[in-house]
């Protein structure tokens, strides 16, 4: 598996690289009166399964691909962005393990547009994770963030870490009734007295 998806020999941080493929599009309806294109995560690509690049692209740089059948026509256009690391760290085991238990293991991207270029402004992948806890904080801080759903491959290289990484985390023991403290409908600590009332109640005829 490791070599089938090119992971790096470090076991503390085994990596693999993706190419992160993202679609411009043009925006319909009223919205298009203030914003003509839009940015939306197309694909997530184990780097070996992406044909040969031009020389001398570096990593993180856009890539025009070539347009599909009727995607220029339609204004559609792809770029590619690749050799993108995803690493994956002993601490964040549980991260990893809420992913593979959601209907669908996904990769989460985040990424910003360039600051120059107007409307012609690409998109800058920042960071490709397969934790749920990451994908969490980028949301937090409101960055934006899309999800594509992950490769076989790469969710069975994802198990294999998690099996060897993920101790649950042990449940607490859940304290007996009978030791709960008492307290009256008020919520006000209750007190059970076991003495006998001495003399009669009040009201009480002898016989």
């Amino acid at each position: 598996m490791a070599q089938h998806m090119n992971e790096t020999t470090n076991p503390a941080r085994p990596a693999i690289e993706v190419g992160v493929v993202m679609r411009r599009e043009p925006v319909t309806g009223p919205m298009s009166r203030w914003q003509r294109w839009r940015w939306v995560l197309a694909d997530v690509v184990p780097q070996q399964d992406l044909p040969p690049l031009p020389p001398k692209v570096h990593a993180g740089e856009a890539v025009a691909l070539e347009p599909a059948e009727g995607e220029a026509s339609a204004g559609t256009s792809h770029w590619l962005f690749p050799r993108l690391p995803v690493t994956l760290y002993r601490d964040d085991a549980e991260g990893y393990y809420l992913n593979l238990e959601s209907p669908s293991p996904c990769f989460w991207v985040m990424w910003r547009l360039a600051e120059e270029g107007g409307e012609e402004a690409l998109p800058e992948p920042q960071v490709v994770t397969l934790s749920y806890h990451d994908a969490g904080r980028w949301l937090d801080a409101q960055e934006r963030v899309d999800q594509v759903p992950a490769p076989g491959p790469v969710v069975e290289w994802l198990a294999a870490f998690v099996q060897a990484h993920y101790v649950p985390e042990p449940k607490r023991r859940k304290r007996p009734d009978s030791f709960q403290p008492l307290t009256d409908r008020f919520g006000n600590p209750a007190s059970i007295s076991t003495g006998k009332t001495r003399g009669r109640p009040e009201g009480e005829r002898g016989e």
